[in-house]
Protein backbone atom coordinates (compact mmCIF):
# COMPACT_ATOMS: atom_id res chain seq x y z
CA UNK A 1 0.00 0.00 0.00
CA UNK A 2 1.44 3.35 -1.03
CA UNK A 3 -0.03 6.65 0.14
CA UNK A 4 1.23 9.84 -1.53
CA UNK A 5 0.66 13.25 0.01
CA UNK A 6 1.72 15.37 -2.94
CA UNK A 7 2.29 18.67 -1.08
CA UNK A 8 2.92 17.51 2.48
CA UNK A 9 5.43 15.33 4.28
CA UNK A 10 8.56 16.00 2.18
CA UNK A 11 10.86 12.99 1.88
CA UNK A 12 14.00 14.73 0.68
CA UNK A 13 13.43 13.66 -2.92
CA UNK A 14 12.28 15.71 -5.86
CA UNK A 15 8.84 15.49 -7.44
CA UNK A 16 7.95 14.40 -10.96
CA UNK A 17 5.36 16.82 -12.37
CA UNK A 18 3.26 15.66 -15.33
CA UNK A 19 2.43 18.85 -17.20
CA UNK A 20 -0.18 19.13 -19.94
CA UNK A 21 0.66 21.33 -22.93
CA UNK A 22 -1.64 22.89 -25.58
CA UNK A 23 -2.99 20.59 -28.30
CA UNK A 24 -2.95 23.50 -30.73
CA UNK A 25 -3.82 26.91 -29.38
CA UNK A 26 -1.06 28.33 -27.16
CA UNK A 27 -3.65 30.21 -25.08
CA UNK A 28 -4.83 26.91 -23.64
CA UNK A 29 -1.71 26.76 -21.47
CA UNK A 30 -2.63 27.11 -17.79
CA UNK A 31 -1.10 29.60 -15.35
CA UNK A 32 -0.12 26.77 -13.03
CA UNK A 33 1.59 24.81 -15.80
CA UNK A 34 3.69 27.86 -16.71
CA UNK A 35 4.62 28.37 -13.06
CA UNK A 36 5.75 24.76 -12.64
CA UNK A 37 7.76 24.77 -15.89
CA UNK A 38 9.59 27.88 -14.72
CA UNK A 39 10.29 26.48 -11.23
CA UNK A 40 11.45 22.91 -11.85
CA UNK A 41 15.12 22.03 -12.24
CA UNK A 42 14.65 20.37 -15.64
CA UNK A 43 12.00 19.45 -18.20
CA UNK A 44 11.91 16.01 -19.82
CA UNK A 45 10.49 16.70 -23.28
CA UNK A 46 9.30 14.38 -26.05
CA UNK A 47 10.78 16.77 -28.62
CA UNK A 48 13.03 19.51 -27.24
CA UNK A 49 12.45 21.64 -30.34
CA UNK A 50 8.68 21.66 -29.87
CA UNK A 51 8.93 22.32 -26.13
CA UNK A 52 11.64 24.91 -26.77
CA UNK A 53 9.22 26.88 -28.95
CA UNK A 54 6.56 26.67 -26.24
CA UNK A 55 8.94 27.98 -23.58
CA UNK A 56 10.19 30.74 -25.85
CA UNK A 57 6.60 31.83 -26.52
CA UNK A 58 6.05 32.32 -22.78
CA UNK A 59 9.52 33.70 -22.02
CA UNK A 60 10.71 30.73 -19.97
CA UNK A 61 14.35 29.62 -19.95
CA UNK A 62 14.76 26.11 -18.66
CA UNK A 63 16.99 23.08 -19.01
CA UNK A 64 15.52 20.57 -21.47
CA UNK A 65 16.25 16.84 -21.46
CA UNK A 66 15.27 14.78 -24.48
CA UNK A 67 12.91 11.98 -23.45
CA UNK A 68 11.08 9.96 -26.12
CA UNK A 69 10.27 6.37 -27.06
CA UNK A 70 13.69 5.76 -28.66
CA UNK A 71 15.82 6.83 -25.67
CA UNK A 72 13.45 6.30 -22.75
CA UNK A 73 15.13 3.25 -21.25
CA UNK A 74 18.51 5.01 -21.18
CA UNK A 75 17.06 8.29 -19.89
CA UNK A 76 14.90 6.93 -17.06
CA UNK A 77 17.85 6.05 -14.75
CA UNK A 78 19.32 9.55 -15.34
CA UNK A 79 16.02 11.23 -14.49
CA UNK A 80 15.58 9.06 -11.39
CA UNK A 81 19.06 10.04 -10.18
CA UNK A 82 18.12 13.72 -10.43
CA UNK A 83 14.85 13.12 -8.57
CA UNK A 84 16.67 11.16 -5.85
CA UNK A 85 19.02 14.15 -5.43
CA UNK A 86 16.01 16.34 -4.64
CA UNK A 87 15.64 17.90 -8.08
CA UNK A 88 12.14 18.56 -9.39
CA UNK A 89 11.43 17.46 -12.97
CA UNK A 90 8.49 18.20 -15.27
CA UNK A 91 7.63 15.77 -18.02
CA UNK A 92 5.80 17.01 -21.12
CA UNK A 93 4.73 15.57 -24.45
CA UNK A 94 4.54 17.54 -27.69
CA UNK A 95 0.82 18.17 -27.18
CA UNK A 96 -1.73 17.32 -24.53
CA UNK A 97 -1.18 15.25 -21.42
CA UNK A 98 1.99 13.18 -20.99
CA UNK A 99 1.93 9.39 -20.52
CA UNK A 100 -0.54 9.06 -23.42
CA UNK A 101 1.15 7.79 -26.60
CA UNK A 102 4.59 8.57 -25.13
CA UNK A 103 6.94 6.74 -22.69
CA UNK A 104 5.80 8.79 -19.69
CA UNK A 105 4.04 5.80 -18.15
CA UNK A 106 7.34 3.93 -17.82
CA UNK A 107 8.89 6.91 -16.06
CA UNK A 108 5.91 7.21 -13.71
CA UNK A 109 6.11 3.54 -12.74
CA UNK A 110 9.86 3.75 -12.17
CA UNK A 111 9.47 6.88 -10.03
CA UNK A 112 6.71 5.35 -7.91
CA UNK A 113 8.85 2.25 -7.36
CA UNK A 114 11.44 4.51 -5.72
CA UNK A 115 8.88 6.37 -3.60
CA UNK A 116 9.17 9.55 -5.68
CA UNK A 117 6.08 11.74 -5.75
CA UNK A 118 4.30 11.94 -9.09
CA UNK A 119 2.13 15.06 -9.35
CA UNK A 120 -0.28 15.48 -12.30
CA UNK A 121 -1.37 18.90 -13.57
CA UNK A 122 -4.72 19.12 -15.39
CA UNK A 123 -4.42 20.03 -19.04
CA UNK A 124 -5.72 19.63 -22.56
CA UNK A 125 -6.63 16.17 -23.87
CA UNK A 126 -7.52 15.78 -27.55
CA UNK A 127 -9.65 12.69 -26.89
CA UNK A 128 -11.89 14.24 -24.25
CA UNK A 129 -11.99 17.63 -25.98
CA UNK A 130 -13.25 16.06 -29.20
CA UNK A 131 -15.63 13.73 -27.40
CA UNK A 132 -17.63 16.43 -25.61
CA UNK A 133 -18.42 18.15 -28.94
CA UNK A 134 -18.89 14.98 -30.98
CA UNK A 135 -22.62 14.57 -30.40
CA UNK A 136 -22.06 10.94 -29.38
CA UNK A 137 -22.61 9.76 -25.78
CA UNK A 138 -19.77 11.01 -23.59
CA UNK A 139 -20.48 8.42 -20.94
CA UNK A 140 -19.44 5.71 -20.93
CA UNK A 141 -16.47 5.95 -23.27
CA UNK A 142 -13.20 4.12 -23.92
CA UNK A 143 -9.98 5.72 -25.16
CA UNK A 144 -7.66 3.43 -27.13
CA UNK A 145 -5.10 5.82 -28.63
CA UNK A 146 -3.56 4.65 -31.91
CA UNK A 147 -4.85 1.47 -33.52
CA UNK A 148 -2.36 -1.24 -34.60
CA UNK A 149 -0.75 -0.33 -37.92
CA UNK A 150 -0.79 -3.79 -39.53
CA UNK A 151 -4.15 -4.56 -41.13
CA UNK A 152 -4.31 -8.09 -39.69
CA UNK A 153 -3.53 -6.92 -36.16
CA UNK A 154 -5.94 -4.02 -36.49
CA UNK A 155 -8.76 -6.30 -37.59
CA UNK A 156 -8.13 -8.73 -34.75
CA UNK A 157 -8.18 -5.82 -32.29
CA UNK A 158 -11.43 -4.43 -33.68
CA UNK A 159 -13.11 -7.84 -33.61
CA UNK A 160 -12.58 -7.99 -29.85
CA UNK A 161 -14.13 -4.52 -29.37
CA UNK A 162 -17.10 -4.75 -31.74
CA UNK A 163 -19.70 -5.56 -29.09
CA UNK A 164 -18.55 -2.89 -26.63
CA UNK A 165 -21.43 -0.47 -25.90
CA UNK A 166 -19.13 2.42 -24.96
CA UNK A 167 -18.26 5.28 -27.32
CA UNK A 168 -14.79 4.49 -28.65
CA UNK A 169 -11.99 7.03 -29.20
CA UNK A 170 -9.02 6.44 -31.50
CA UNK A 171 -6.09 8.46 -32.87
CA UNK A 172 -5.17 7.92 -36.52
CA UNK A 173 -2.82 9.24 -39.18
CA UNK A 174 -4.36 11.06 -42.18
CA UNK A 175 -2.43 8.64 -44.42
CA UNK A 176 -4.18 5.59 -42.92
CA UNK A 177 -7.59 7.05 -42.12
CA UNK A 178 -9.47 5.69 -45.16
CA UNK A 179 -8.06 2.16 -44.86
CA UNK A 180 -8.86 2.19 -41.15
CA UNK A 181 -12.43 3.32 -41.72
CA UNK A 182 -12.96 0.63 -44.36
CA UNK A 183 -11.72 -1.96 -41.89
CA UNK A 184 -14.00 -0.62 -39.16
CA UNK A 185 -16.94 -0.65 -41.58
CA UNK A 186 -16.36 -4.34 -42.32
CA UNK A 187 -16.11 -5.31 -38.66
CA UNK A 188 -18.51 -2.87 -36.95
CA UNK A 189 -21.04 -2.14 -39.66
CA UNK A 190 -22.13 1.33 -40.76
CA UNK A 191 -22.17 3.09 -37.38
CA UNK A 192 -22.16 6.76 -36.52
CA UNK A 193 -18.68 8.27 -36.46
CA UNK A 194 -17.11 11.67 -35.91
CA UNK A 195 -13.77 12.64 -37.41
CA UNK A 196 -12.06 15.54 -35.63
CA UNK A 197 -8.91 17.33 -36.72
CA UNK A 198 -6.91 20.48 -35.93
CA UNK A 199 -8.58 20.88 -32.52
CA UNK A 200 -8.30 24.43 -31.09
CA UNK A 201 -6.62 25.68 -34.30
CA UNK A 202 -7.96 27.93 -37.05
CA UNK A 203 -8.77 24.90 -39.27
CA UNK A 204 -10.59 22.96 -36.55
CA UNK A 205 -13.05 20.61 -38.20
CA UNK A 206 -15.70 18.05 -37.21
CA UNK A 207 -17.18 15.63 -39.74
CA UNK A 208 -20.22 13.85 -38.32
CA UNK A 209 -22.20 11.08 -39.99
CA UNK A 210 -22.13 7.35 -40.75
CA UNK A 211 -18.90 5.59 -41.71
CA UNK A 212 -19.93 5.32 -45.37
CA UNK A 213 -20.74 9.04 -45.45
CA UNK A 214 -17.34 9.87 -44.01
CA UNK A 215 -15.54 7.68 -46.54
CA UNK A 216 -17.35 9.48 -49.38
CA UNK A 217 -16.43 12.82 -47.84
CA UNK A 218 -12.74 11.89 -47.65
CA UNK A 219 -12.79 10.81 -51.28
CA UNK A 220 -13.96 14.21 -52.46
CA UNK A 221 -12.30 16.30 -49.75
CA UNK A 222 -9.08 14.72 -48.33
CA UNK A 223 -7.71 15.87 -45.00
CA UNK A 224 -4.37 16.80 -43.46
CA UNK A 225 -3.18 16.67 -39.87
CA UNK A 226 -3.54 14.12 -37.08
CA UNK A 227 -7.07 12.76 -36.74
CA UNK A 228 -9.31 11.79 -33.90
CA UNK A 229 -11.97 9.15 -34.59
CA UNK A 230 -14.94 8.88 -32.25
CA UNK A 231 -17.17 5.87 -32.89
CA UNK A 232 -20.62 4.99 -31.72
CA UNK A 233 -20.73 2.01 -29.37
CA UNK A 234 -22.51 -1.25 -30.12
CA UNK A 235 -26.28 -1.31 -29.86
CA UNK A 236 -28.57 -4.30 -30.32
CA UNK A 237 -29.85 -2.99 -33.65
CA UNK A 238 -26.34 -3.40 -35.09
CA UNK A 239 -26.57 -7.20 -35.01
CA UNK A 240 -28.72 -7.72 -38.16
CA UNK A 241 -26.06 -5.93 -40.22
CA UNK A 242 -23.88 -9.03 -39.88
CA UNK A 243 -24.68 -12.29 -41.57
CA UNK A 244 -22.82 -15.57 -41.77
CA UNK A 245 -21.43 -14.77 -45.20
CA UNK A 246 -19.70 -11.65 -43.87
CA UNK A 247 -18.19 -13.57 -40.95
CA UNK A 248 -17.00 -16.67 -42.82
CA UNK A 249 -13.99 -14.89 -44.44
CA UNK A 250 -12.71 -14.13 -40.93
CA UNK A 251 -13.15 -17.77 -39.98
CA UNK A 252 -11.30 -18.92 -43.10
CA UNK A 253 -8.42 -16.55 -42.34
CA UNK A 254 -8.03 -17.93 -38.84
CA UNK A 255 -8.09 -21.54 -40.02
CA UNK A 256 -5.63 -20.77 -42.84
CA UNK A 257 -3.31 -19.23 -40.24
CA UNK A 258 -3.24 -22.54 -38.37
CA UNK A 259 -5.97 -22.09 -35.77
CA UNK A 260 -8.21 -25.06 -35.07
CA UNK A 261 -11.68 -24.65 -36.57
CA UNK A 262 -13.37 -25.32 -33.23
CA UNK A 263 -11.26 -22.70 -31.43
CA UNK A 264 -11.67 -20.15 -34.23
CA UNK A 265 -15.46 -20.68 -34.20
CA UNK A 266 -15.63 -20.20 -30.44
CA UNK A 267 -13.57 -17.00 -30.50
CA UNK A 268 -15.52 -15.47 -33.38
CA UNK A 269 -18.79 -16.37 -31.68
CA UNK A 270 -17.83 -14.13 -28.75
CA UNK A 271 -17.37 -11.04 -30.94
CA UNK A 272 -20.03 -11.57 -33.61
CA UNK A 273 -23.02 -12.77 -31.64
CA UNK A 274 -23.36 -15.99 -33.68
CA UNK A 275 -23.21 -19.39 -32.03
CA UNK A 276 -19.99 -21.35 -32.42
CA UNK A 277 -21.97 -24.30 -33.81
CA UNK A 278 -23.48 -22.05 -36.50
CA UNK A 279 -20.06 -20.88 -37.64
CA UNK A 280 -18.60 -24.38 -37.50
CA UNK A 281 -21.45 -25.80 -39.58
CA UNK A 282 -21.38 -22.94 -42.11
CA UNK A 283 -17.64 -23.44 -42.64
CA UNK A 284 -18.05 -27.15 -43.38
CA UNK A 285 -20.99 -26.49 -45.70
CA UNK A 286 -18.90 -23.98 -47.65
CA UNK A 287 -16.03 -26.46 -47.91
CA UNK A 288 -18.37 -29.22 -49.12
CA UNK A 289 -19.87 -26.90 -51.76
CA UNK A 290 -16.39 -26.04 -52.98
CA UNK A 291 -15.57 -29.73 -53.43
CA UNK A 292 -18.64 -30.45 -55.58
Amino acid sequence: MQIQKSYKEPNGKGSLFLVGTPIGNMEDMTFRALKILAQVDAIAAEDTRVTGQLLKHFGIEQRLISFHEHNAQARIPELLDLLEEGKDIAQVSDAGLPSISDPGQDLVQAALAQDIKVVPLPGASAGITGLIASGLPAQPHIFYGFLPRKASQQRKFLETKRLYPETQIFYESPYRIEATLEQILEVYGNRKVVLVRELSKIYEEFRRGKIKDLLSSLESDPIKGECLLILEGYIEEDQPQLDLQSVLPQLRERVAAGQRLKTASQELAKVTGFKAKELYKAYHEEVEQGEE
